[in-house]
Parts: structure tokens; sequence; C-alpha cells
């Protein structure tokens, strides 16, 4: 298949939150599409009505938005193609691929039990019976398998993989009320929307047997297969609600931003040397499927942390500030006029300590007090009348500054603190809650700067307005 563009897709069920391992297979099927120049799309397998709600969709599309992954063509919905996966089941009764089964539910159980215990599959009476014995009653199709030699999966993770056609059942194409059975439908869908690699999680390894006995019974060519080792937790155990998020959309609210989420997700996997933060560019230039490793990938929330940090500090406050302004509302924050273009001043002066948006949210809240600041208990016993003198002094100082820099003003609190004859440890602790109120705040230059000096001086002012 190598003379045709690559066309990649993922394939997710609408039947709950996305996993953060459908995510990682997204990611490396749109890695590898832009790698290669092809085709990066959706197929949404809503097949069971009952769970396929609109809401369940719209996550999806929600996840593969934040996560910046959004199909290049319109998705394709497999309910809506169940025309096509019975027509395809027709081509293979009349090619002799695939033969109706007549049997009843006791009937199959019988089989099932005898199969069991001669240690082989189930194979049906009906499988070389002559159409014209064919009762007037409900029947399934199924695959007529090959009952010797070898299927053989040329995979790009795993290597060969060889199954003995043997230990392949006669799997059901279509259920006695018509519907089409998960194999089926991939296989007709997958071709018709010229999907050339299959790029999935390793959990779908013996399908791709299945698949490619369909595929053959159908005259056509299987995809190139990749199958991808799974997500343990931090203890290398199957990863699962003891280890915290497992879902896109709770990587979200807990602060991550997607371009840490799609470098982190990578490297899952997969990997470019020693290099451990990258572009998106960086990672399609680099990408190949082949170099995907076997292994299970392990969720290690230091190196997520530390990859979100950076990408934190990356980000144009103004878009950092959209973001925190929504968490602060979320918490019932009160924000008000011109608090957003407050936010996007004071980020860079507090956004170097932090791991997530959350973290952030915390680190800015000092500078949306409003006036006056109440004093906690450690505040008011720093705040005794040497300090208050002091603080006055200090505040004739400010109001003499010219330039309000970090800077300048880490100058003017040294030399003050020499004119004091005191260290700087003496002057800290009391001015910083002063200007914070308590709350966590960046270094006192970079506090007076991410306040300004107006609301620098008001505070100072509303601190020695109080009584001894």
């Amino acid at each position: 298949m190598s003379d045709k563009p690559v066309v990649t897709r993922i394939a997710p069920s609408p039947t709950g939150a996305m996993h953060i391992g459908t995510a990682r297979t997204a990611l490396f099927n749109w890695l590898y599409a832009r790698h290669t120049g092809g085709k990066y799309l959706l197929r949404v397998e809503d097949t069971d009505r009952e769970r396929s709600t609109q809401a369940a969709v719209q996550v999806i599309f929600d996840g593969l938005a934040w996560l910046g992954l959004e199909a290049d063509e319109a998705p394709v919905f497999q309910a809506s193609r169940a025309d096509r996966h019975a027509a395809a089941v027709a081509e293979m009764l009349t090619r002799g691929s695939a033969y109706r089964d007549y049997m009843t539910p006791d009937e199959l159980e019988a089989e099932r039990t005898a199969a069991r215990a001669e240690g082989r599959v189930v194979r049906s009476p009906w499988r070389d019976a002559s159409p014209n014995d064919a009762p007037d009653r409900p029947f399934v199709v199924r695959l007529k398998a090959p009952l010797e030699g070898e299927t053989l999966i040329g995979d790009q993770v795993k290597g060969a993989v060889t199954f003995q056609n043997k230990d392949l059942d006669d799997l059901i194409l279509l259920r006695t009320d018509g519907t089409p059975t998960y194999n089926l439908a991939v296989v007709v869908d997958d071709h018709e929307m010229g999907v050339t690699h299959v790029i999935r999680g390793d959990d779908h390894l013996n399908n791709a047997a299945r698949q490619t006995l369909i595929y053959q019974g159908l005259g056509w060519t299987p995809p190139v297969w990749a199958h991808l080792p799974l997500i343990h937790g931090p203890d290398g155990t199957k990863l699962s609600k003891r280890h915290g998020a497992q879902a896109v959309s709770e990587f979200a609210d807990m602060g991550y931003l997607p371009e840490a989420m799609r470098n982190y997700l990578a490297k899952l996997g997969w990997g470019h040397g020693d290099d451990e933060i990258f572009s998106d560019e960086q990672a399609v230039a680099w990408f190949d499927i082949k170099d995907v490793v076997g292994a299970p990938a392990r969720l290690d929330w230091d190196k997520l942390n530390h990859l979100n940090n950076h990408y934190i500090r990356l980000a144009e406050p103004a878009r950092l500030a959209a973001l925190v302004a929504a968490i602060l509302k979320s918490r019932d924050w009160p924000l008000h006029d011109g608090d957003l273009a407050r936010l996007a001043h004071v980020i860079p002066f507090v956004r170097d300590g932090a791991k997530t948006t959350l973290e952030l949210a915390d680190a800015v809240v000092f500078a949306l007090k409003r006036r006056p600041l109440a004093m906690t208990d450690k505040g008011k016993e720093l705040l005794t009348e040497e300090t208050r003198e002091r603080f006055a002094r200090l505040r004739a100082a400010y109001a003499g500054q010219g330039a309000w820099d970090v800077p300048s003003l880490e100058a003017l609190n040294r030399s003050f603190a020499e004119s004091e004859g005191v260290g700087l440890g003496k002057i800290g602790p009391a001015l910083r809650q002063v200007l914070s109120g308590g709350s966590p705040a960046p270094d006192l230059a970079g506090a007076l700067v991410s306040l300004g000096k107006d609301e620098s001086l008001g505070r100072l002012d509303d601190a020695l307005s109080l009584g001894g």
C-alpha cells in the first residue's frame, strides 16, 4: 500500500468520557498522517444506540477539539452505514466466504459446550449445508473462516504475529435482526473511508486477525496494522481510577494545557532520542509509527507537571488570563472590570512556579483583592509599631521612586534595608503580608510591580492606618 497516500483514523465509541488512551491513539494517528502528508479521519462508532447519545458524541468532539486533534474531514457515523454493511455481507454470501447459520439458541449452546470439551472453536453444522435445506427460521450470517493454515499480521509495532486459522472461529457478521457486528462494520467502514493504516490499542490485536479474514473474504487488501501498547499507572498496573485522572476532560479541569498533553502523550510509547520537550512541528517531523515501542507506557505525573509548567511559561499572558478567569469564576470569585487586564499583567510574575493553571489561579488572587485588605493574625502580629514606623519611611521611598520595575525596586529594597541597619529578612515577611493579605505572592519586587505603584502605595497606607 506504499503507493497510496496515508489515511489514518480514530474511531471512538460515544459511550462515556474520552480516555487518555484514546487521546494518545488519536495523537499518534494525527502525527503519522501529518508526517506522511496524508489524511487523519474520525469515525464515531455509535452502533450502541442506547448509550450513544448526542451528549456522548459531543464529549468526543470536545475532547479532540481541546487537544487540537480535529479530523481533516467531517466525521463518519457508523450507525448511518448499516445498509453498506449489509451489502458487504451479501457480497460475501455470493463469494462463498460467508454462510447463513440457522442454529437455534439451544443448538448453539450445545455446540459451545462440545467445543469447550474438545478444545476447539465453535463450528456450525450449517457451514457446508446446502441453501436448499434452509429452514424457515431466524438466522445469523457467519464468516466462513479457513480451517487450516495461518493468518499473519505484519504489525508495525508488534512485528510479525501469527494466528492459527483452526483457532479462529466463524464469527458472526450479521445478527438475526440484520444488524452488523463490530468486526464487520469496522472492515467495511475502514475500506470505504480509504484507511491505509489502522493505528489502535493492542487490545485489538486479536481483532486484526479476524478482520484480515473479512478483508480476504471481500477480496479487499487489508490495511497496515499498528497496535499500540496500553498505558499503565505509575505502579505498572493497568490504569484505573485509583491512579487519578483518566479522561481527557479531567486533565483539562485539572489545569493542564493541550500542548503539554500532546507533548506528554507523544512520549508515552514513542520518543526522539533524549528529547523531552518538543514542538508539534518537531513531533510531526520526527514521528514514525515503526518507532513506537511495544512495552506498556507508564503515566508519570511529575513529568507531566514539568511539561505543563514549561508550556505555562511559554503561553501568552492574555490566554492564561482567560483560563485563570474561568477558574476563578468557577470558584465564585468576583471579577470586576479591568481584572482580565490585571491578570495578564500579573501572570508573568507568578507563573514560573505554577505546574497547572489551577495553581496559577491560586497565585494571582493576591492582586485581585479589594482594599482595604483584611489582615491575617500573622500579619497583625508582624505589624508592630516599629514596623509601621519603618513602613512609613519605606512608603515615602516608594512614592519617590521613578522606575517601577523589578530591578529598580530590588535595588531600592536593598538600599532601604541598609539605611535602616537591618536585613531584608526583617522587612520582607511583614511587607509581604501588607501587599498580599496573606495570600501566596511572588518576591517583594515582583509583587510591587504586579500591583502597580498606586495599588502598592494604597495597601501600605491601609496598613499604616491600622491602630497599634
